[in-house]
């Protein structure tokens, strides 16, 4: 099955970019900001960044969608959450047992993720199994300061 984003993401997306630029925190989500691939323009999208292992991470419920696009294409961005902005280095994680690891973590112990990667269709169950399945069609980035990349 196609991953799909459900219905009510755009207009959600919406409401928490706008909570964001008034200052307001969103829970754990921040919205990434990343340069274009092709205008260079800033690109936005809510995500939640999740820790495993002492290691920040975000994941891209379709590693096909533009922000995951853009985020490889720039390697950086900002991460905002309320009126805190901190840039970041966006590096793919390739390694299918740590993105395996991070994928099943944030499904498993984050009700509203495990929801999200099931509802577009990534995960076929809310299980370590179902989210172990995931893996192949999501993006996951370790999320690190600047200058902690180079």
């Amino acid at each position: 099955m196609e991953p799909r984003i459900p219905k009510y993401v755009p207009v959600t997306n919406v409401v928490v970019k706008l909570f964001t630029r008034l200052g307001v925190k969103t829970g754990p989500v921040n919205i990434i900001t990343v340069p274009g691939r092709k205008s260079g323009q800033p690109r936005s999208t809510p995500v939640t960044p999740w820790e495993v292992d002492g290691k920040r991470y975000v994941i891209a419920g379709i590693g096909t969608s533009d922000w995951a696009r853009n985020a490889r294409a720039a390697g950086e961005g900002t991460l905002t959450s309320g009126r805190t902005t901190t840039r970041v280095r966006l590096t793919e994680v390739t390694d299918p047992a740590v993105k395996e690891r991070v994928v099943t973590s944030f499904g498993t112990e984050n009700r509203a993720g495990g929801s999200f990667l099931r509802q577009i269709g990534v995960a076929p169950d809310r299980t370590p199994k179902g989210f172990a399945a995931a893996v192949p069609h999501v993006a996951v980035f370790e999320v690190t300061a600047p200058e902690a990349a180079r």
